[in-house]
């Protein structure tokens, strides 16, 4: 969907114009790859906004940075600031944020060590990622996920997603609307974006770090609200199969929040409605981002902006 703009951008400890928040053609990253990024949802409640999960999202970075070796001269603490302050500078919510950190102008070559550190983060009005409420109908790509020991998938690499890209394209090109990558093994990963939990005889299924899954701050959510609600959780290494047998399934993500799976293959999973474990799931993480329930694990940093209209779930 068009990015909306937005007045300020913050870089590297001040806030800037949108329109100058440009690099250089030869910048590291445009030609290797060298990002790591977040992806983090403002809601709107009543009469307030609050940024999901800012901590651990920011934990997150700093940690992707650091398996990259990229020096980031800021903390957690730092960094949750500036969202918050571009994001009130902005007045925009519910709105998406993106803090990204990169290798900047300076050397090419593949060695990154000598190229600046650049570190941006914007925010923008943004919907629902899947339309509609009637679920997803989504195929296994034949494009695997990343190997073991090649790139490292806990961290959210922006070259991690040239493979997501290649999933995303083919399942739309094929007239899905998301595609589910395996592992090289030939288990169950995740999507292109988003985190992948199944139900069956009513128990809950996600597929472990170890099968090449990005550690999702949803994922992470959803198996806690899961646990709160006396639901059987399972990490374990899943088959294909699972995919056309189970109940209920639905993904996890920023972007996707909670989306249940309609279709996968053009086989209806259960019935083709959200079942009742994915609704319940679903029901606990909207009521809590929007408000209606107490934020009882304290997940909501609050911003001083004053609302729009909340997107519809």
């Amino acid at each position: 969907m068009p990015i909306q703009t937005t007045t300020n951008i913050w870089h590297n400890g001040s806030l800037i114009p949108w329109d100058k928040a440009q690099i250089h053609v030869m910048s590291h990253v445009v030609h290797y790859g060298s990002s790591v990024f977040e992806g983090i949802r403002c809601y709107a409640q009543p009469n307030a906004a609050s940024i999901f999960r800012l901590p651990e999202h920011m934990a997150r970075l700093v940690d992707s940075a650091k398996i990259y070796r990229m020096p980031l001269p800021y903390t957690v603490e730092q960094l949750s600031t500036a969202v918050i302050d571009v994001v009130e500078a902005n007045g925009v919510a519910p709105c998406y944020i993106r803090p990204i950190a990169f290798r900047g102008y300076g050397e090419l070559g593949v060695n990154p060590l000598k190229s600046p550190v650049e570190v941006y983060i914007a925010n923008y009005p943004w919907g629902k990622y899947v339309p509609g409420t009637s679920g997803a109908d989504v195929c296994v790509s034949s494009w695997s996920r990343l190997a073991p020991n090649t790139m490292p998938t806990l961290a959210k690499a922006g070259a991690n997603y040239m493979n997501s890209q290649l999933i995303r394209m083919e399942a739309e090109i094929n007239g899905y609307s998301e595609g589910i990558g395996l592992d090289t093994n030939g288990y169950l990963s995740e999507g292109s974006g988003e985190n992948l939990f199944l139900v069956r005889g009513g128990v809950l299924y996600t597929t472990p770090l170890a099968n090449s899954v990005l550690n999702g701050i949803t994922r992470s959510s959803v198996l806690t609200l899961a646990k709160q609600l006396g639901i059987e959780v399972v990490e374990q290494a899943l088959p294909r199969e699972m995919l056309y047998i189970c109940d209920e399934a639905f993904f996890t993500g920023t972007a996707a929040e909670v989306t249940h799976l309609r279709s996968v293959d053009r086989i209806m999973v259960g019935d083709g409605t959200m079942g009742p474990i994915t609704k319940a799931l679903h029901d606990e993480f909207f009521g809590i981002v929007h408000g209606t329930l107490p934020d009882r694990h304290n997940w909501l940093t609050p911003v001083n902006v004053k609302v729009g209209e909340p997107v519809g779930v």
